[in-house]
């Protein structure tokens, strides 16, 4: 993990297995640790440790960020210590620098070419430094970047020593890096204030292009280093010191966001300076119920009961749902630029608003469905002869369903479902092509469509989603397979946030896959949304770690969504493990892109890839529009979708805002009514919801 300062180390220098003594480098400091003072002379500088004798005290100067006087000038700590390189060269002597005021800790090969080029470095703001039992004496330095130096002392009071240093060192600069932040938020603020001050017309207004986007990117640059230096901070307060616990005086200073009036007003759900387009804007970007007023349609009927969806009605979707490229005009920038500048970091985004160019031409409970459009390899769990076999079919599933439901890696989103909105389908799936994937052939490469020649050669499974809650905005969705005797009963609560220039949407909520031949039920839950470059060109990718468990087998799985790193690293990264639990044996690791190619090894040795970009696709049955019922998503939606493929925006906006102003109507009628919505095909237990009539309660 020592990266680049690890190669560097791989000549010169004396390896040692043994524990290296600090050298002192003038007269009268001390033999185990040098004060080399830069404006301070070494004589007082020991004395400033407790005196002259043979050995420093951990009460170091340098442990106090704050002297007397004007700004001051810290001593540098050197001496030798044993440094860990990698598993060849084992610990070799190396000469350290610590520069307190620059906050980095430096090592040479030894004490004379500290003059030279340091072999390497280690920034200290933000650092964790721990003690480690991996090996006597021995210090471990973590830095914020990812790097980590192993260190070795010669005995437990000089580690000591070089621990009080380099934490005295780390916490200094994370305190002025807090201070430095509220300095940069007081002039952001100022210069907000100086673009809102600007008169309304003339040469030079608020509104100017160029000025909206110096208050967006300034505001969303204060933010996203608010967030680092916030993560830094509960790094070091919470992470890596379990034999440091910070004391009262040692709280790291905090940053706590910029506050604006500008932020106060969209938290009341007011815009004051917006442009006069903002009227026909609606919060787009990522499924989140709440931020969109919900609406109804003509002459709800809350209370009656589940309808019968009619299979024999239910044709193959070939509705294309291929997504354009976001074209973002300039008149459509303004509006973005003006509510991005006035975004707070971690904000509810419950009543911000954005333009409804950004959606896509689908519901969140289509979306939903769009996640089984692999159901052959959804059947096959229940094919799998052991429980081990079950669960993996299980994570290979999982990790191939994001692909398709996320219709790619463009960040558009779908439209929020409004409550007692419904959407219904099915497919049919060769029986076979119900396989366990790793016994199964080779799938041909291309988006073929499989289809049932005979439907009694086929099963069938059928799907119903609906919005059961307005606030907090929660979907429920059920597919089940009765001759598979297989059924999936999930609730979703969406909750989005402002990230700087992303948005992130979790998904809370969980999921229970049973598979009633086997009485097993696997509970899941989902991954987090963002999207990422809301400014320019959005893009989708997941992130976050999801579980998978089996009580009964006691078999789990973890899977983690790694979201891109700031610098460098590859996007869509997905890994996985899945473990039995009460032997503690891990029986399956995957590793790929959750929209690319999943590399799966066994127990066994196996290995097998899943080129999700290749698997077939199943078609979706579904009504045509005279079939549905007026709360079904597709028939809901239909105007506002037809002014969408025609690119009028206008249109779509004023058909959508009808639907929004009904909702309200009907909303404010069942408050004066004191009237609770009635879901139709959804009950809530608990803190969940479940089918009305589920598969295991009919058997």
């Amino acid at each position: 993990m020592e990266r680049a300062a690890q190669g560097a180390d791989g000549g010169g220098g004396s390896n040692s297995s043994s524990r290296s003594s600090s050298r002192a480098t003038s007269a009268g400091s001390s033999p185990s640790c040098s004060l080399a003072g830069r404006g301070v002379s070494s004589r007082s500088a020991v004395a400033g440790l407790g005196g002259g004798g043979s050995r420093s005290s951990p009460g170091s100067v340098a442990a106090s960020p704050s002297g007397g006087g004007g700004r001051r000038r810290e001593p540098a700590l050197e001496g030798v210590l044993s440094k860990y390189t990698n598993l060849l060269q084992g610990w070799q002597n190396r000469y350290f620098v610590l520069d307190f005021e620059a906050g980095i800790l430096q090592y040479f090969v030894n004490e004379q070419s500290k003059h030279q080029k340091p072999r390497g470095a280690l920034s200290l703001s933000g650092a964790i430094v721990s003690l480690s039992d991996e090996a006597p004496h021995m210090l471990v330095v973590y830095s914020a970047n990812g790097e980590m130096y192993k260190l070795r002392a010669a005995d437990a009071k000089e580690k000591q020593f070089w621990v009080t240093q380099l934490r005295a060192c780390a916490k200094y600069h994370m305190e002025t890096s807090s201070k430095m932040m509220n300095q940069v938020e007081g002039q952001q603020k100022n210069l907000v204030h100086a673009i809102e001050s600007l008169p309304g017309s003339g040469p030079l207004t608020a509104l100017d292009q160029d000025l909206l986007l110096l208050k967006a990117t300034s505001a969303a640059t204060l933010s996203c280093l608010g967030e680092c230096l916030h993560l830094l901070q509960q790094s070091v307060q919470q992470v890596g010191q379990p034999s440091h616990k910070p004391g009262a005086s040692e709280n790291i200073l905090g940053w706590h966001g910029p506050k604006s009036h500008s932020t106060e007003q969209l938290k009341n759900g007011t815009l004051g300076s917006l442009p006069s387009a903002s009227a026909n804007i609606t919060w787009a970007i990522l499924p989140n119920s709440a931020a969109e007023e919900q609406s109804l349609p003509p002459e709800p009927e809350p209370n009656s009961g589940p309808e019968l969806v009619l299979s024999e009605d239910e044709k193959s979707d070939t509705e294309d749902k291929e997504e354009t490229e976001l074209g973002v005009m300039e008149d459509q920038r303004s509006i973005i630029l003006h509510l991005i500048s006035q975004l707070k970091l971690g904000m509810d985004l419950t009543k911000v608003v954005l333009p409804t160019f950004i959606l896509e031409k689908r519901s969140l409970l289509e979306m939903y469905a769009d996640f089984m459009a692999h159901p052959d390899l959804l059947l096959a769990i229940t094919a799998g002869a052991t429980p081990e076999e079950r669960v993996i079919c299980f994570v290979e599933y999982y990790l191939t369903a994001f692909h398709e439901g996320r219709k790619g890696a463009l960040a558009k989103k779908p439209y929020n479902p409004i409550i007692g909105e419904t959407f219904h389908c099915s497919w049919e799936v060769p029986k076979d092509r119900v396989k366990p994937k790793r016994t199964a052939p080779h799938s041909p490469a291309g988006h073929e469509h499989p289809m049932a020649e005979d439907p009694s050669k086929s099963y069938k499974l059928r799907f119903v989603a609906e919005q059961v809650s307005h606030h907090p905005p929660i979907s429920c969705f059920y597919c089940e397979c009765k001759e598979k005797r297989l059924c999936v009963n999930t609730h979703v609560w969406t909750k989005s946030k402002f990230m700087g220039m992303s948005v992130g949407v979790s998904m809370i909520g969980e999921g229970v896959l049973r598979l009633l031949e086997h009485g097993e039920e696997y509970v899941f839950t989902l991954p987090s949304a963002y999207a990422r470059s809301i400014l320019t060109i959005p893009w989708v990718e997941l992130g976050g770690k999801v579980s998978i468990s089996c009580a009964k087998t006691g078999y789990s799985a973890t899977v983690i969504f790694h979201t891109k790193p700031f610098y460098g690293g590859k996007v869509h990264r997905v890994t996985a493990e899945v473990k039995h639990n009460p032997t503690n044996t891990i029986v399956c690791k995957a590793h790929g892109e959750w929209n690319g190619t999943l590399e799966f090894t066994y127990n066994s040795g196996e290995t097998r890839i899943i080129d999700t970009t290749t698997l077939p696709v199943y078609p979706k049955k579904i009504r045509p529009l005279e079939k549905q019922g007026p709360m079904e998503s597709r028939n809901l939606w239909q105007e506002v979708t037809r002014y969408l493929r025609l690119g009028n925006i206008d249109a779509a906006t004023e058909q959508k805002r009808r639907l929004e102003e009904k909702q309200r109507v009907e909303e404010r009628k069942r408050e004066n009514l004191h009237t609770p919505w009635q879901p139709k095909y959804f009950i809530q237990e608990g803190d969940g919801w479940v089918y009305f009539n589920p598969l295991w309660k009919a058997h």
